[in-house]
């Protein structure tokens, strides 16, 4: 086996932009970090973001949150979603997903995906087709975006209100429309690992002007909801006021503070992350025993992960095959384990769902599928590490 070794930390992220520091230092000497703590015609960093990301996506409306969690539980609840509701969802996605949507009240609905790890557009269609079934809450996991068209279809013909959860696809487009823009409302994350990094937060875009009055109240805003300036007219807020509950999911003039910067220079980060991508890409894709799907052409992703698939191998072989890769530095995530490990895990785990649909697809995926982050920090020539480490392992135990 090879003896290199890779020596630098997955989890390990660029710094925040000097400018976002500068203003964090001026915000805690201030002492007015809570988003409402302005003074009379000031607008917050948290307003000013908004005002910012709902420009870039062509929106008319961006509310920040406490998470991207709380961005889609917001966006289920000010959508109109009720107790008891179905909501359609992807099964391969991250916990806080169906978590939003059992925090709903709702009813998870899993639908199976497909060798591109994307949502299977035929078993959506097949369950959109139930008369009780009328939300779909699409995950764009790992950055992955299945046919929008098709889907805008399905959605059309059967009668689906459609939201997003962008938290992988930040900048990423499918045939130049910006992932998060199809939905009835787009939700985004800027927890540590996304896009943009506040450590943790979240971010709602959309048209709608009584969905965001009614996610403006519910995130907290009390009666201030005036000071928010990506809103409609405060005549929208009339009939809700008394009517939405506070569940406090604001984002404070800290984070907001942190964002501004990298969302100005958002889009050169994703070009950056898909340098890396495509020359991790180029790499997998010729190494004998590893497996990637083709990309459709029509999507432009933002590569801040990858994922292959070990098609064929037994867990046995799975296993030692990571704790090899391990030994010499490279930190692969694995979708097979039974129990779930750190931020991965199969639908499986979710007992709180009660009975489980039996997803064959889904299950044969994941049980061969590894993930693997690819962080700014790492240099054209650390992919090039990479590579040679997983290559050099593959021929030694799995070939």
């Amino acid at each position: 086996m090879s003896c290199t070794q890779f020596t630098k930390d997955f989890t390990q992220q660029e710094s925040i932009p000097q400018a976002g520091i500068d203003k964090a230092l001026e915000i805690m000497a201030s002492g007015k970090l809570h988003r409402y703590n302005t003074a009379p015609g000031e607008k917050g960093e948290a307003a000013l973001l908004e005002e910012e990301f709902a420009q870039y996506m062509g929106k008319k409306y961006c509310l920040s949150c406490a998470s991207c969690g709380s961005s889609m539980y917001l966006a289920l609840k000010s959508s109109g979603v009720k107790p008891g509701d179905k909501v359609l969802c992807n099964a391969f996605t991250l916990a806080p997903v169906p978590g939003a949507i059992e925090n709903s009240g709702a009813e998870i609905v899993l639908v199976d995906i497909t060798d591109d790890y994307t949502i299977d557009l035929d078993d959506l269609d097949k369950k959109a087709k139930s008369s009780d079934v009328h939300w779909l809450l699409l995950s764009h996991m790992r950055g992955h975006i299945a046919n929008m068209d098709r889907i805008m279809e399905i959605c059309n013909t059967r009668g689906l209100t459609l939201i997003e959860d962008c938290a992988h696809t930040m900048g990423a487009y499918w045939d130049q429309k910006k992932s998060g823009s199809f939905g009835k409302v787009g939700c985004f994350s800027t927890q540590t690992y996304k896009h943009m990094n506040s450590g943790e937060g979240g971010l709602l875009v959309t048209d709608d002007p009584e969905v965001i009055a009614r996610a403006i109240i519910l995130s907290g805003s009390y009666m201030l909801y005036e000071r928010h300036t990506s809103r409609p007219d405060m005549s929208v807020f009339e009939s809700l006021k008394t009517m939405v509950p506070n569940y406090s999911c604001r984002m404070d003039n800290l984070r907001a503070a942190l964002l501004r910067p990298q969302l100005a220079d958002l889009d050169t980060q994703c070009r950056r992350w898909n340098e890396r991508y495509d020359r991790l890409a180029l790499g997998l894709k010729k190494i004998p025993g590893l497996f990637l799907p083709d990309r459709d052409p029509r999507e432009a992703y933002v590569g801040s992960s990858i994922q292959f698939s070990l098609n064929g191998k037994s867990e046995a072989q799975i296993l030692e095959f990571l704790s090899k890769c391990k030994e010499q530095g490279v930190e692969l995530k694995w979708f097979g384990n039974k129990e779930p490990v750190g931020f991965t895990s199969a639908y499986e785990s979710w007992k709180y769902l009660g009975q489980l649909p039996d997803l064959t697809n889904t299950r044969r995926i994941l049980a061969v599928m590894c993930d693997m982050r690819i962080p700014l920090t790492f240099t054209l020539e650390d992919c090039d590490t990479i590579l040679n480490i997983i290559e050099q392992t593959v021929k030694t135990i799995l070939i």
